[in-house]
Formats: structure tokens, C-alpha cells, sequence
């Protein structure tokens, strides 16, 4: 059982989900304090790839990255290689597929953040900076955990937009979403389902990730 799918898929997951953390953060940290009309349409346009097929999402960064596209045609005159069918293209289609997960659940806890401990730190003479990774971040850091590791998740089990912008290459761009679908494709079904449980596996592990820093939390409120 050649393993690269496993090891590909934990790479472009662990990439993806440390992009898309910190992008996660800023857009849902300075967006959450915009006009209501604002926010309201850059939660659309953010929020967007969540709803739409992931096909839709490879199709739209196909156009956008195809090597006969000008985005894509000017980067392959700049950098010499094309952004796509490369196991790191997979990174760009996963990270905008996660995306809004950590960004929405980032921008909820952020919601739900009471000013008024940063407006005491203020006139404390505290920087927003100080007040941001000091107060704020370990105010919210339930929520802005249980999205990274969502997040995470669900870059692992993503086919749809991953497909089209990384296609299947088995030692190359090959991972565990498409490496079943081709399993299955050629009638082995036996090490189809290995993978699948592997898949199962690691998803749960994850869900119990989730749980545990849930309960600890809470733990932590109650001292």
C-alpha cells in the first residue's frame, strides 16, 4: 500500500490550514468592525466558496491560473512553471474552499468578545496590539482553535476543487479523496475502502481533538 496519498493529503492540509489561520484571523478581526452594509457584502464574497460546488471553486481558479490564462500565463513567463497539476496547487483550491470556515468562526468569536476589557486596557495605557494578542486572542482562542482544526479536516477530504486544479498523478499529486475516486474508478473496491478508513480515522481524531480542547476549556472557566 503506496502511502504518498496520506502523506500528501497531511501536507497540503497542515499548508492550507496555516495559510488560511492567519487569514482566517485579520479578515474576520478588521471585517467584524466595519458598517453593517460592509461587512454584510464581504461576508458574501468570503463566505461564498463554502456554498458552492468545489468544482465550481477549481473551475473559477482554473481560469484564474490556467497557463492560458493572463494570471497564469504571466506567472509561467515570471516563474518558469505552471500553477497547476502540481501537488502545491492543491494548496491554492484547498485553502479557498477552508477558508470560510475559519473565517466565520473566527469572526463569531471575535463578535462575541466584550469590548469593554479592551476599552479598560486602553486606559491602561495598553497598545492594540498588546490588547489583540493578550486579551483578545486567549478571549477567543475556543473558537479560533475549533475553525484551525475544522479547517484542517476539511482540507484533508477535499476532492472536487482539488481535482481540477492538481488532477491525479499517482507519487505526485495524488491524495486520499482522489486516490479513492480512482480506486473505485478501476474496481478495487478492497483498497478503496482502506482508504477510506483511513480517512475515517484520522477525521476522528480530529472531531476528538475538538471535543477535548472543548472540555478543557470549559474546565478552564469554571477555575
Amino acid at each position: 500500500m503506496d502511502w504518498f496519498p496520506l502523506w500528501n493529503s497531511l501536507r497540503i492540509a497542515a499548508i492550507s490550514a496555516f495559510i488560511v489561520f492567519f487569514a482566517g484571523i485579520a479578515a474576520a478581526y478588521y471585517i467584524a468592525r466595519l458598517p453593517r452594509l460592509v461587512k454584510g457584502i464581504l461576508d458574501v464574497i468570503l463566505t461564498l466558496p463554502l456554498v458552492l460546488p468545489p468544482t465550481v471553486v477549481g473551475y473559477l481558479l482554473l481560469l484564474l491560473l490556467g497557463p492560458r490564462r493572463t494570471v497564469g500565463a504571466w506567472l509561467f513567463e515570471v516563474f518558469g512553471t505552471k500553477m497547476v497539476m502540481h501537488w502545491w496547487s492543491a494548496v491554492f483550491a484547498v485553502s479557498v474552499v477552508v477558508f470560510p470556515l475559519m473565517y466565520r468562526t473566527a469572526r463569531g468569536a471575535f463578535e462575541s468578545f466584550d469590548e469593554t476589557l479592551a476599552n479598560a486596557g486602553r486606559t491602561l495605557g495598553l497598545s492594540n496590539s498588546y490588547i489583540f494578542w493578550r486579551i483578545r486572542m486567549p478571549y477567543c482562542r475556543q473558537g479560533i482553535v475549533a475553525g484551525a482544526v475544522l479547517a484542517f479536516a476539511r482540507a484533508i477530504g477535499e476532492y472536487g476543487a482539488t481535482s481540477m486544479v492538481a488532477g491525479y498523478t499517482p507519487g505526485k499529486t495524488a491524495t486520499v479523496a482522489t486516490e479513492v475516486y480512482q480506486l473505485w474508478r478501476i474496481g478495487n473496491d478492497e483498497l478503496a475502502l482502506r482508504w477510506v478508513l483511513v480517512n475515517i480515522a484520522i477525521s476522528a481524531v480530529v472531531l476528538l481533538a475538538v471535543n477535548f480542547l472543548e472540555r478543557r476549556e470549559r474546565r478552564m472557566v469554571r477555575r
